[in-house]
């Protein structure tokens, strides 16, 4: 049997590129962009997060592709984590705005964001960083803009965090092979000759 010559996307969205779409983004869109980013996880799974799945310590993942469960840590040496912070923030949001939805990401009217309203509300914010951009003349950036996608969020966590063991874990993944190859999109960190 022949293995899969399909290259994996190589698409990074680096600072620039990431802070030209959040900053145009409505509010939910930011929520599920930094959900995502902190945790690591695919896009449905953001969505699918619910307020239960929290408790003082860890937000309970199951992804829906493989079935793994994880327990993410919302503390870190005894202080709330950047995604603890979030996710408290999120609960407090629910609570002033009587929210019944059981997830995490819902709209400012408290409905949940479903995958659809999310692609449009991705696609508005990008179409306007990139018209931003040419309005700078940046045409360059704003083909970056253009590429950039959701699920590009995934692996941008994988490459941003230092060790590949730990990157590996948070994505679920048995193999840090396929962390590595799939998902780090940017390149080994060395020293120069002097």
């Amino acid at each position: 049997m022949r293995k899969n010559k399909e290259r994996p996307r190589d698409f990074y969205a680096g600072a620039e590129i990431w802070n030209a779409v959040y900053d145009r983004a409505a509010s939910e869109l930011r929520d599920a962009m930094d959900l995502a980013y902190l945790t690591g996880q695919r896009p449905a799974d953001v969505l699918s997060m619910r307020a239960a799945d929290c408790d003082d310590d860890y937000l309970q993942v199951s992804q829906g592709k493989t079935s793994k469960k994880l327990r993410i840590e919302l503390r870190s040496q005894d202080q709330e984590n950047q995604l603890g912070m979030l996710v408290g923030r999120l609960l407090a949001q629910r609570k002033e705005r009587g929210v019944r939805s059981p997830y995490l990401i819902t709209t400012q009217d408290g409905r949940p964001v479903t995958a659809s309203m999310l692609r449009l509300r991705f696609d508005d914010a990008r179409r306007s960083a990139i018209g931003y951009a040419l309005t700078g003349e940046d045409k360059f950036l704003a083909e970056q803009i253009r590429q950039f996608q959701f699920r590009d969020i995934r692996p941008k966590a994988a490459s941003e965090i230092g060790d590949l063991g730990h990157a590996s874990r948070l994505l679920g993944h048995s193999d840090k092979r396929i962390t590595e190859t799939v998902y780090r999109r940017v390149g080994e960190i060395v020293k120069p000759t002097r």
